[in-house]
């Protein structure tokens, strides 16, 4: 089993340290699937959902980018990285919110966790705006598609 690289030699929690790295392009694309019950279905107009709350898909875009800028200060030793993209995309597939946040960084670390926390924040952002409807919402399948750029490359079938 290989060691963890949050926790130093003497067993504690610590930050990793990048300082000798190279800068590199680093890439991460990462989905939340939102399961959508019939009566939020009804709802979908186009590519959006209007609620009094707002327009549902925009809302969560909005919410996703700036949760994957403050990613570090949510996540224990993430380092601070001044992304240059953070892109998020919501498509209805059948039942589903399909929630895609890709990032893109120049930076000794990779981005897969402002990717994930993209993903994740725009996700419940669509359950919150429409608890009202249904509380029989699902959010599922939140995970990592691919990244690039670091030690080692990553990527499974979408």
């Amino acid at each position: 089993m290989s060691k963890l690289s949050h926790i130093d030699s003497a067993n504690r929690p610590t930050m990793v340290d990048v300082s000798e790295k190279s800068a590199t392009l680093r890439l991460a694309h990462a989905r939340a699937c939102v399961e959508l019950p019939d009566a939020v279905l009804a709802e979908v107009s186009g590519d959006e959902i209007a609620t009094r709350k707002g327009p549902v898909f925009s809302t969560a875009i909005i919410a996703g980018v700036m949760a994957a800028k403050r990613t570090h200060e949510l996540i224990p030793f993430c380092h601070p990285l001044g992304l240059t993209s953070c892109k998020i995309a919501i498509e209805v597939q059948d039942n589903l919110a399909v929630v895609d946040c890709r990032c893109k960084v120049e930076h000794k670390t990779g981005v897969e966790m402002e990717a994930l926390t993209g993903a994740s924040v725009a996700a419940l952002t669509i359950y919150d705006m429409l608890k009202a409807v249904s509380h029989d919402i699902v959010i599922r399948d939140t995970r990592l598609i691919a990244k690039s750029g670091g030690k080692e490359d990553f990527s499974r079938d979408a």
